[in-house]
């Protein structure tokens, strides 16, 4: 019966020990990973993530731009037209 024990505790630590060494080795490889990535691939994709943020602000700039150039006289115009739908609608 002590034998049993004892290769029943020899056994559970040699599948402890076999998968502590297979989790370093997965940390090692994603670390390995990470460092395979040169200088010019980060920057590269750092100039693209800059260059989609400026897109898109460049694209709000434009549509704050065509709102803002509507003249006065065309306001009025606008405005008397949704007035006139309105009062339409309400009959």
């Amino acid at each position: 019966m002590l034998r049993f024990l004892f290769a029943l505790f020899l056994a559970a630590s040699a599948v402890s020990a076999v998968g502590q060494s297979g989790k370093r080795q997965d940390r090692q490889d994603r670390q390995q990973d990470g460092r395979q990535m040169s200088r010019e691939e980060r920057q590269r994709m750092r100039d693209d993530v800059r260059d989609a943020y400026r897109n898109d602000r460049d694209r709000q700039d434009r549509q704050q731009q065509k709102a803002r150039q509507m003249s006065p006289e065309e306001r009025g115009q606008l405005r008397r037209d949704i007035e006139d739908a309105n009062k339409q609608i309400k009959r």
